[in-house]
């Protein structure tokens, strides 16, 4: 089917075009079901979190809402109060 939004969160260098090269995807956003479906792979996310990869905005927000940034949160402040 044409024009239907279905999205990839993709982990992608900051140097490439945005339909461009990714790295690994992480997951996907379709947000035609009710409620939208979001599927993140976890720990993929957290690994490349903790590799210094910077979310955009939108996904920052999925993230948040899937619970994955304050596994993130968590993770940093246990390594920095166990340093």
């Amino acid at each position: 089917m044409r024009h239907r939004p279905f999205y990839r969160i993709v982990v992608a260098p900051s140097a490439s075009p945005r339909d461009g090269r990714c790295i690994e995807q992480l997951g996907y956003y379709d947000p035609l079901t009710d409620p939208a479906t979001v599927k993140i792979d976890t720990e993929k996310a957290l690994l490349w979190l903790e590799r210094g990869a910077q979310p955009t905005d939108t996904v920052a927000n999925l993230l948040r809402q899937q619970g994955v940034l304050e596994q993130f949160e968590a993770r940093k402040a246990a390594r920095k109060t166990g340093a």
